[in-house]
């Protein structure tokens, strides 16, 4: 059998597998013991992560008491180099109550948790609906599918009529929707100084506007050497806010090495996203990450993309521009990047490259 019937195959365990509704979750409910071919990684990747070292370095940490005050500019200074070199920070005392962050998780895990059947008439591939779940946004487009079963919720620029939202997770998402809200809008001033920059000016350019919410339920995996729970990529944002259970999986490439980001109750995980990257001209760093499977579970994690305004034409910023920083992207909308994002695999290719000149 040559490789076109190969890929008639895969097709077909990927739509019966589609065709489920039930994801991830569906497979290790049935009992499986052998990862279905589909999730697993192709031989180049696999024996290229024998050599997946795990170094002791820590994503920095930052602790925002004092932020609007006495210990601002220490803060900002520390963001600065944690996204120069990085692209990577946690955040503690954020102002979040850790209540609302552990009802957040809560809430979701019932959500994956729930009825099957309440599931189902959320399942959807298509991307005008506001409120979806599925498996993999890109089943039909990866080299092998993730680990992972995903809850989407997309905001637009006003408020999400609240009865879209899955009953068991409604309270609690809009509630934490609203205080990642407002803690976003401080991060962008506070990276607009770290760019040495108005701090309204990262706002002003709307970058905080539109936001996508992505629920992630990793279940246990009985094989987690041959599959990831996600795999490499750089987020499809300006500003990505990440709010993770203590499980771990985590994996930040640093210097060519693979870091576990460790969790630490409490915290928030925020990093630089591509958008920020080319509106920097390079000066704040959007990094490829990843998430490991693993035998325990299941893991969650709740990332927060702020993604601008869809139509606006967004490009280096003047002001950072001169001699010694020559222009290195191209202008362009988000609507074109995410146009290129979704017609490819997350592991196939990296997006950003298409807009350096």
């Amino acid at each position: 059998m040559g490789s076109h019937g190969e890929e008639d195959c895969r097709e077909k365990e990927l739509k019966a597998f589609d065709e489920t509704k039930a994801g991830v979750k569906g497979l290790v409910d049935a009992g499986i013991v052998n990862i279905p071919r589909i999730f697993v990684r192709p031989p180049d990747e696999l024996s290229h992560d024998l050599n997946r070292r795990h170094v002791d370095y820590q994503v920095p940490v930052i602790d925002f008491d004092g932020v609007h005050g006495d210990r601002h500019k220490v803060i900002v200074d520390q963001m600065k180099s944690a996204s120069e070199s990085w692209g990577f920070f946690q955040v503690v005392n954020h102002g979040i109550p850790l209540q609302i962050l552990e009802d957040m998780i809560k809430g979701i895990t019932r959500f994956h948790e729930g009825d099957a059947e309440m599931k189902k008439q959320f399942y959807t591939r298509d991307r005008t609906r506001r409120v979806r779940f599925n498996s993999n946004y890109d089943l039909y487009n990866s080299k092998a599918a993730s680990w992972r079963d995903t809850l989407t919720i997309t905001l637009p620029s006003g408020d999400l009529d609240p009865k879209e939202l899955p009953p068991d997770c409604r309270e609690c998402s809009i509630e934490y929707l609203k205080h990642v809200k407002k803690l976003g809008h401080n991060l962008f001033n506070l990276l607009s100084e770290a760019l040495g920059l108005k701090p309204e000016h990262l706002i002003g350019l709307e970058c905080g506007r539109g936001r996508t919410v992505v629920c992630h339920y990793y279940p246990p995996c009985p094989q987690p050497g041959l599959t990831l729970g996600a795999t490499k990529h750089s987020d499809p944002s300006f500003l990505t806010i990440l709010l993770q259970d203590q499980i771990g999986g985590l994996q930040v490439l640093h210097q060519n090495q693979w870091v576990d980001v460790q969790p630490i109750p409490g915290a928030l995980i925020v990093n630089i996203g591509d958008f920020l990257q080319v509106i920097s001209n390079d000066k704040l760093k959007s990094v490829e990450h990843s998430v490991i499977a693993k035998r325990v579970g299941p893991r969650i994690s709740i990332a927060c993309f702020f993604i601008g305004e869809p139509l606006k034409v967004y490009g280096p910023i003047k002001e950072l521009l001169s001699e010694n920083n020559a222009l290195r992207y191209r202008d362009f909308t988000i609507s074109e990047y995410f146009a290129t994002f979704y017609s490819t695999g997350l592991d196939v290719m990296r997006s950003i490259n298409v807009l350096k000149l």
